[in-house]
């Protein structure tokens, strides 16, 4: 990870953590991984090693895989922000019409 996108999805943190009004630090480590601290967390964001996700993101030393940026931000919000309470959406084929 490294360049522009990464610059990207820094900025998108960050002003994620304006928009959640949650206060918290964003640093690049020179290797490309971002670094987040805030309420007590420290967070750290790199590309996964492996293809069925395409983040890893630790929090306290616990690794958790993301297969997208929104997967990161929501767990970034959850470790950050002890008053979300996160809302999954599960979708499925059904028919619109009971038969």
């Amino acid at each position: 990870m490294s360049g522009a996108p990464t610059d990207r999805v820094c900025e998108l943190l960050a002003q994620s953590l304006v928009a959640w009004r949650v206060a918290g630090t964003i640093e690049r480590a020179s290797d490309g991984v971002l670094l987040i601290g805030g309420n007590a967390k420290d967070i750290r964001i790199e590309r996964a090693p492996h293809a069925m996700f395409r983040w890893t993101v630790t929090v306290d030393g616990r690794k958790r895989g993301a297969i997208s940026l929104v997967a990161v931000l929501r767990q970034v919000r959850e470790a950050l922000d002890p008053g979300y309470a996160a809302v999954r959406v599960r979708i499925a084929a059904a028919a619109l019409v009971p038969s």
